[in-house]
């Protein structure tokens, strides 16, 4: 049995498992324990295993991705061409939200004792969320992402701060004789390899981790709350799917040159690691296996491309901040007029760029956006409950849009160098 259909199985088991045990055994002491001391752990010391490689993989891909493309001016070419990518991806997002909330206004019929029973059930996280979105935003922010300390932004996983120095750093070792530049490729090529090592190990635990983390998620919450916010959920994830289908597809196409049905079926392993760790930095490492494997981009290109978009391609992240605060508003009665609603896109998709790409990462962020436009941020605190879920299809929506960045950039790349097109192995007619 292949990895990612074995990561797929303790998916479903821990979901269904868990789903169980909170409709028939509810608040048993026995399950709280179970949950707690065993299958939280389990998750937890997975994800850390893989958190554990985010920092010397995005440093080491950066910088040899970088150094790989050889010279400032195809530097600027390419990085041009990728931010350009990163904001057409995000604003057809954040429309395409926008577009299905004011269509189907789903917070319109929400009862409003279910809205006070949310709001008083989540209102301590609010709180603290709240806290952290004061802290982590503001002009601060931008002057930030130059840090004073790569080593203290490194440990302070600040992955702006980290990915400047590398991308500083790495161009550095293009502008100094070859003779004295290729050492430290050669050791950070050699640290890369080791840390690949060590995701492979990691990794192997996945179906486990996977199992313990959405256990936690079904057994503590079930899927009651889902029923209450129906409409909500069935929106953002109507957006998301339509992104991926429509959006993400036609990039592909147009951009990338590429069958949308070859692409999708290649990125099979980064998607299940995305939804069930609701991690873009977590999912790294799959999605730069699996560029450079399954659709044949060069691993300078995936190495410079999917590091930056792990953190400001949040495609999918955009799309749920916009539909997340329309839907407030709708809720609590605030009426958006079509400026300010051009105000939200464009706060979404900055905001996005802004967003941890860690669990729940987006949210802190997204309350000043609702401050902003004069939804009450406190109401953050009806979303918490089913956010979870909802962060593990956005995660994975903007996962697929790293690679697909990846793929065009690697197209115009080959074309510049006079290189052959790139051959997915789905394509190639040995596998056919």
């Amino acid at each position: 049995m292949k990895l990612h259909t074995k990561i797929a199985l303790g998916l479903f088991l821990g979901a269904l498992i868990g789903g169980f045990c909170n409709r028939f055994f509810g608040d048993d002491q026995w399950l709280i324990w179970v949950s707690d001391n065993v299958a939280y752990p389990v998750g937890q010391v997975f994800l850390r295993l893989l958190f554990m490689t985010v920092v010397p993989i995005v440093f080491t891909s950066i910088v040899l991705g970088v150094a790989g493309i050889g010279d400032m001016k195809t530097l600027g070419r390419l990085g041009g061409r990728t931010f350009g990518y990163f904001l057409l991806s995000t604003l057809i997002a954040a429309t395409i939200g926008l577009t299905l909330v004011n269509t189907i206004r789903p917070g319109a019929g929400l009862p409003a004792d279910v809205v006070d029973e949310l709001m008083e059930r989540f209102s301590d996280q609010q709180a603290g969320l709240a806290a952290a979105g004061a802290q982590n935003f503001g002009i601060s922010t931008f002057v930030n992402i130059v840090p004073r300390n790569p080593v203290a932004a490194a440990a302070d996983m600040d992955m702006l701060a980290l990915i400047f120095f590398s991308l500083i750093f790495g161009a550095a070792l293009t502008m100094i004789p070859r003779e004295k530049a290729q050492p430290v490729i050669n050791v950070l090529d050699g640290i890369g390899e080791a840390v690949i090592a060590i995701i492979n190990m990691a990794m192997s635990l996945a179906p486990y981790g996977v199992f313990g983390l959405i256990f936690v998620i079904t057994s503590q919450f079930g899927w009651g709350i889902l029923q209450q916010l129906s409409m909500y959920v069935v929106v953002v994830l109507v957006g998301l799917f339509l992104h991926a289908s429509v959006g993400i597809s036609a990039l592909v196409k147009i951009f990338g040159r590429l069958n949308p049905m070859t692409f999708w079926k290649s990125v099979n392993p980064p998607i299940i690691t995305a939804f069930s760790t609701s991690s873009s930095m977590a999912t790294l490492p799959t999605s730069i296996a699996t560029a450079e494997s399954e659709l044949d981009v060069q691993p300078k290109i995936a190495g410079f491309v999917l590091p930056l978009g792990a953190t400001m391609n949040m495609n999918g992240t955009s799309l749920f901040e916009g539909v997340t605060v329309l839907f407030l508003a709708q809720v609590f009665g605030v009426e958006l007029g079509f400026g300010q609603q051009v105000v939200v896109v464009i706060l979404a998709v900055l905001t996005a760029i802004g967003a941890a790409g860690v669990p729940g990462g987006s949210l802190p962020l997204m309350m000043l956006v609702m401050a902003t436009v004069g939804v009450p941020p406190e109401g953050i605190a009806i979303v918490l409950g089913v956010d979870r879920i909802l962060d593990m299809a956005r995660t994975t929506l903007n996962v697929c849009g790293d690679i697909s960045a990846s793929v065009y950039v690697d197209r115009i790349d080959r074309e510049w160098e006079g290189l052959p097109a790139a051959v997915p192995i789905r394509s190639r007619p040995e596998t056919a």
